[in-house]
């Protein structure tokens, strides 16, 4: 008799299958309209999420509460939300004419809405990714907030331990606490969570701001109380989307308006039928490499090369970036705050306005017309294939096309590093978007040996587009490391740009076939590498380097620069 051959599966075939169900769930959880993410409706996801064990949700799958992660996610929601039992996603629906104020996460450009007590409203403009970005940071706080329940709550009727009674009084007393008090609160906090007195004493400062210096006492407590509330009183928190958010979706509404507008700025300053060099990148590199030489040269003449760049990027330091930014708005420079909902913000440089002998490229030549640069900042995640697929449009007068001449686009960007650590330089070869293998090879006009030689290490090869950072874990990382895919790093919107830029150029004939591009990234973070994923904090001042590194090797090439 033949022997069945025991067929398993390894952990990182089960990574990807929870990945690809967290993906279909989330999509169908929209198209239905609402979910009770703690109910039945929510269970495919929650499974999902634990089996697949993101780094960035650290110790999700355990019985003790996560800190790190749990930080990590409170930092891109919005303040309050812990204390909502209705979280409604909207679109644009004029919620910014009214007079509740908006609330916008301080690591996520997003604005949300606290209609009452129990309802937060949160606008999501930037596609689909802003979705899944929020719905998987909602299903980790609330599997937390049931650990936290599970270690309180002793029956059925309601009846709670000791150290959850005195927590509660400290939060309902709503006051600064002395050394003393939070040295208590925190001796009784560190039960409920099931973590040491010096754990929680080493974050409690991470989750404070200047007006709720208590903030974590608080966010543990909402979460606790919701949470007991669904089990004893049946209260389910439950999350709807807006029909207005579900009939737009898809539709590249806000991309067409940020598109247009910036069209309509080029043909309003005569620049829309130049050369165009498209650049999404932050807004401060490319105006201080190209502007910090003229107005701080003298002053740094002495200083090492990245000096001004280092000073320029601190917190202290606006009234300096104030000179750089003034001195470039009289020098070719349009800035475009963002109207369109994209919270995509846009700089137009007209280099025929640039005096290049006084700056940091005085060998510049150009053939013909001299450029004009787009720089617009970082997309998220789907919405990277919205702004640039419409952007690369022709654009339309009454019944007149006026195709763009668009030489090339450049993408330098943040992303996951698999070999090497924070600071490091990464030259993609081609994309491949997690999940489906879909893949995008190019021809980078960055290459690894530019980059060589400035004291910073560089790793060349393909990258993978996955479908959010908070999604990611070692296992299935490490098989596209390993494996022949070869993958050197991770982010979220290389593969979009390069479909947006191929059909343009390849399909569509909007812009010129022979179109450059070029990518470079820098790491910040390595989730294969513990205690270097993105939860364990930002870059500070090591991502200057390469951050300017790489914008001066592409400004090089655009202004044909030695």
């Amino acid at each position: 008799m033949k022997e069945i051959k025991n067929i398993s599966r390894s952990r990182a075939q089960e990574s990807s299958a929870a990945i690809e169900r967290l993906y279909i769930s989330m999509r169908h959880l929209f198209n239905r309209g609402f979910y009770k993410p703690m109910g039945i409706s929510g269970e495919t996801l929650r499974e999902a999420l634990l089996s697949l064990r993101p780094e960035i949700y650290g110790s999700i799958a355990e019985e003790k509460v996560e800190l790190s992660g749990l930080l990590y996610v409170i930092e891109r929601l919005p303040v309050g939300i812990e204390q909502c039992r209705f979280i409604n996603l909207t679109s644009d629906e004029g919620y910014s004419n009214s007079h509740f104020t908006p609330i916008v996460p301080p690591k996520r450009r997003r604005n949300c809405y606290r209609i009452d007590d129990e309802q937060m409203n949160v606008e999501i403009t930037r596609g689909r990714s802003d979705i899944y970005d929020i719905l998987t940071h909602l299903t980790f706080i609330f599997i937390e907030s049931h650990k936290i329940k599970d270690r309180v709550l002793i029956d059925e009727i309601g009846e709670v331990t000791r150290d959850w009674q005195k927590l509660e009084e400290l939060v309902l007393q709503n006051k600064k606490l002395t050394i003393i008090e939070r040295e208590k609160a925190i001796s009784h906090i560190s039960s409920v969570l099931g973590r040491t007195f010096a754990e929680v004493q080493s974050i409690y400062p991470d989750f404070a701001t200047p007006e709720a210096p208590e903030r974590f006492l608080h966010i543990v407590y909402w979460l606790g109380k919701l949470a007991i509330e669904e089990v004893v009183l049946n209260n389910k928190r439950t999350i709807t989307f807006s029909p207005i958010l579900r009939e737009r979706l898809g539709h590249h509404i806000y991309g067409e308006i940020w598109a247009n507008s910036i069209k309509e700025v080029l043909k309003k300053n005569d620049l829309i039928e130049r050369p165009i060099h498209i650049i999404s990148a932050n807004m401060h590199s490319v105006m201080n490499s190209v502007f910090a030489e003229p107005v701080l040269g003298k002053k740094y003449k002495d200083a090492t090369e990245f000096q001004v760049f280092e000073d320029l990027s601190g917190s202290n330091n606006k009234d300096l970036r104030k000179k750089v930014e003034d001195y470039a708005l009289k020098n070719g420079m349009i800035s475009l705050p963002d109207t369109s909902g994209t919270n995509i913000d846009v700089q137009i440089f007209d280099t025929a306005q640039i005096d290049f002998k006084k700056s940091a490229f005085p060998t510049a030549t150009f053939e013909k017309d001299k450029p004009v640069l787009i720089v617009m900042d970082y997309a998220f995640g789907e919405q990277a294939f919205e702004t640039i697929d419409e952007l690369l449009k022709p654009y339309k007068i009454d019944k007149t096309k006026i195709f763009l001449n668009v030489e090339s686009v450049s993408i330098m960007g943040k992303a996951g590093i698999l070999e090497g650590g924070k600071g490091d330089i990464m030259i993609p070869c081609a994309h491949i978007n997690e999940g489906t293998a879909d893949n995008y090879p190019f021809d980078n006009e960055l290459t690894k040996e530019m980059f060589e030689g400035n004291g910073i290490p560089v790793f060349a090869g393909p990258m993978v587009t996955v479908l959010g950072t908070s999604l990611q874990n070692r296992d299935l990382l490490k098989f596209f490391h390993e494996s022949t895919w070869e993958a050197i790093g991770l982010e979220m919107e290389g593969a979009y740009y390069q479909k947006a830029i191929q059909s343009a150029s390849k399909i569509r004939k909007s812009i010129n076939p022979n179109v450059k591009v070029r990518y470079a990234y820098y790491a910040s973070d390595n989730p294969l590498e513990t205690g270097s994923t993105l939860a364990s904090g930002g870059l500070g001042t090591t991502g200057v380097k390469p951050t300017y590194l790489i914008t001066i090797k592409i400004l090089e090439q655009i202004f044909n620069a030695k």
